[in-house]
């Protein structure tokens, strides 16, 4: 008689916390791995806008990259923006030129006093191991903004085609390079965090090119945060990796491609040398 191995297979369930910081009830999507035996080093990922999940594949993608080894036992743990997204993320303590983003600060009390005591809660193995956050579009640079300021939180960060453009001024009222809000929120921050960065754009993530340099703004923006990063002592590639994808647009289905190259690069299973 044969014994039949059953693959690893990760298991999604639903969640809802109300939170006082918010004011509002926060739907999540937990994506767990089945069957821990209890000692494995388990992992965790935030992910902004987890709303998209279905279309970014999250559960396709892990279950493919987990029963071939690819990556070490983890939780995704997807949080879902509400109506007052364009308000609950940007730079916290900066609101942008519109006064967007005034309840960043109010999404980042959530994140470290609410979500993440109520996701080890949730699981029973403990999460000893890596935590990192990411997010797409304006979830991107919420994550970054997060983790920059947070980094006894958070090991890795992830942005998908961030709103690295985040200005204090409009285009029209005199705006230069330095009224990006997250590029001199990097340059001002005396201390360098402990972190790790997985920046990606898509060659087509847009056609605006405020300079004429013939380089869309989403790589622009994205580029000068490596510049700033760069600036304050991390190295390329051992702290910062960044993935240019060819014909990548900004939408859900690019990201969802892109997506398997961020969780191999942030958890990739470490192989072992052969004796």
């Amino acid at each position: 008689m044969y014994t039949t191995m059953l693959l690893p297979e990760i298991v999604k369930t639903e969640r809802v916390l109300k939170s006082a910081h918010l004011k509002r009830e926060v739907e999540l999507d937990f994506f767990v791995p089945e069957s821990l035996m209890g000692n494995e080093q388990l992992n965790l990922l935030l992910l902004n806008d987890g709303q998209d999940t279905a279309a970014l594949d999250v559960q396709q993608s892990m279950n493919h990259l987990y029963r071939n080894f690819k990556i070490e036992p983890l939780v995704v743990v997807a949080i879902k923006a509400g109506t007052e997204r364009l308000q609950e993320y940007g730079v916290a303590g900066h609101p942008d030129f519109l006064g967007r983003g005034g309840q960043a600060a109010a999404y980042t009390s959530f994140i470290l006093k609410e979500l993440l005591p109520f996701i080890q809660a949730e699981v029973e193995t403990p999460i000893k191991g890596k935590r990192a956050i990411a997010g797409f579009s304006l979830g991107g640079l919420m994550a970054f903004d997060l983790a920059w300021n947070n980094d006894n939180y958070f090991d890795a960060v992830g942005v998908f085609s961030g709103s690295f453009w985040w200005r204090k001024k409009d285009l029209r009222d005199g705006y230069t390079d330095d009224d990006r809000i997250l590029h001199r929120c990097i340059a001002l921050t005396k201390t360098k965090p402990e972190l790790k960065f997985w920046l990606m754009t898509g060659t087509e993530d847009e056609l605006a090119d405020r300079n004429r340099n013939f380089i869309i703004d989403s790589i622009d923006d994205t580029v000068d945060v490596i510049k700033e990063l760069l600036k304050k002592g991390y190295r390329r590639p051992e702290d910062i990796t960044y993935y240019e994808m060819v014909g990548g647009r900004h939408d859900v289905v690019s990201w969802g491609r892109a997506l398997p190259a961020f969780l191999l690069w942030a958890f990739g299973r470490k192989t072992i040398a052969s004796l």
